[in-house]
């Protein structure tokens, strides 16, 4: 009886878990395509893994909740948006930096895994945001800002239908005011914790993106407000958005034989004198160490064995997610796809969010008041940065405090 007591113990305390045996978290649908992935690894090392697959809906709070508990798994796959946030927890632990070649990496991927000049995560895949166009309106992609203006004030003096807009930019969307911002060179939060949406940069970007609402070339409604992207955009009701690579897979599979000739995709223009593409942002998703593992070598062999580039490949053609490494894409199916081209170009150009426990909370913010601005609710780019910097930096007063204490990550 005494040893059974000891034996169950053990078991739950973890002490007698198979040293042979890791535990990797994935999320939404990578969490169910990872599982395809495993066995070679485990026939490779004989290291087995158990996979877990959790909703990106509850994701975020699970992760969280597992950290409080102590139950994380021992390698998990995260938003590389809540990287700071889970190294202010304490959750995860730094990465060597040689676990994978970094000159491999997209340097604007590669930084958002690194907080205060240390690697905690490794991109897994990537995404990032370009320019989805009609070529039946648009022939040649605009390549600056002035090209940009230009093109739209042509199609809306072509146009004959009065509910026609050259671009759709959805109001409660936070990624199309930032990225004009960051287009500028704009700071949005210094590592001082301090607001720095006063600064000329980011007034000049806000500016932009008001402009594209003030002189009628994009609707001021949100994606609530939009009936159906993909028809709409297929029917001509509109000629440009910005979005992701999700979306090329979305109007493969919702336009007609004959619509997939008449749109493509086009890196971001940049503002007037600014290299080609302009910037975009850095996202995608990494894999992580948790601070409870026991099994460090073993974790890392996962987290190497999913960043091959033959791995990568193969798990972009099971789930269209776009590889981290830069060897994966001369994958002869990624180099022939035209839609997905200008992802590759674009990834050369990307700029990574303030690496702040607060960033989405902060950028959401910035929607919020670049939406009244579309509104016109304020009276130029100007008077709506100050009113955003004077939320935002009362929204920071606590990270200033912790930083002064000493014990900001």
């Amino acid at each position: 009886m005494v040893a059974l007591l000891v034996t169950a113990l053990l078991a739950c305390s973890g002490a007698g878990r198979d040293p042979d045996r890791i535990e990797f978290w994935g999320l939404g649908r990578e969490g169910e395509v990872v599982a395809e992935l495993i066995p070679q690894f485990e026939r490779e090392t004989g290291i087995k893994v158990d996979v877990q697959q959790i909703p990106w809906t509850a994701a975020h709070e699970k992760i969280l909740t597992a950290h409080v508990g102590n139950s994380l798994p021992d390698v998990a796959q995260v938003g590389n948006s809540w990287m700071a946030e889970l190294v202010t927890v304490g959750a995860i632990v730094p990465l060597r930096e040689n676990l994978v070649p970094r000159d491999d990496y997209f340097p604007g991927i590669w930084e958002t895994n690194v907080v205060n000049g240390t690697l905690y995560g490794i991109p897994w895949y990537v995404d990032t945001r370009v320019l989805f166009y009609r070529t039946d309106m648009i022939p040649v992609a605009p390549r600056t800002w002035s090209e940009l203006l230009a093109t739209m004030e042509r199609l809306k003096r072509e146009s004959k239908h009065d509910h026609f807009y050259p671009i759709i930019l959805p109001t409660n969307e936070w990624p199309q005011p930032v990225v004009f911002a960051l287009q500028r060179g704009a700071t949005l939060v210094d590592v001082q914790g301090h607001a720095r949406f006063e600064e000329q940069q980011f007034i000049d970007g806000f500016a932009f993106y008001g402009e594209l609402f003030r002189r009628g070339y994009a609707p001021a409604v949100s994606n609530s407000q939009i009936a159906n992207l993909y028809q709409q955009f297929g029917a001509g009701d509109f000629a440009m958005f910005i979005s992701g690579p999700w979306d090329v897979g979305n109007l493969r599979m919702r336009l007609s034989a004959e619509q997939q000739k008449t749109w493509s995709t086009a890196p971001l223009p940049a503002p007037d004198g600014a290299p080609f593409p302009g910037v975009s942002l850095a996202g995608g998703s990494s894999l992580v160490l948790a601070k409870t593992s026991r099994k460090t070598a073993a974790a890392e062999k996962l987290i190497q064995f999913l960043s091959r580039p033959d791995i990568q490949i193969r798990f972009w053609e099971l789930s269209n997610d776009l590889p981290a490494r830069r060897s994966a894409w001369q994958a002869p199916k990624l180099v022939q796809d035209r839609e997905i081209a200008a992802f590759r170009t674009q990834l050369d150009r990307t700029v990574a969010l303030p690496r702040i426990p607060e960033a989405e909370n902060v950028v959401i913010t910035l929607s919020e008041y670049g939406q009244l601005m579309a509104r016109g609710q304020f009276r130029d780019a100007r008077a709506a940065a100050l009113a955003l910097d004077a939320k935002v930096e009362r929204m920071l007063e606590k990270r200033r405090w912790v930083l002064e204490q000493g014990t900001a990550p």
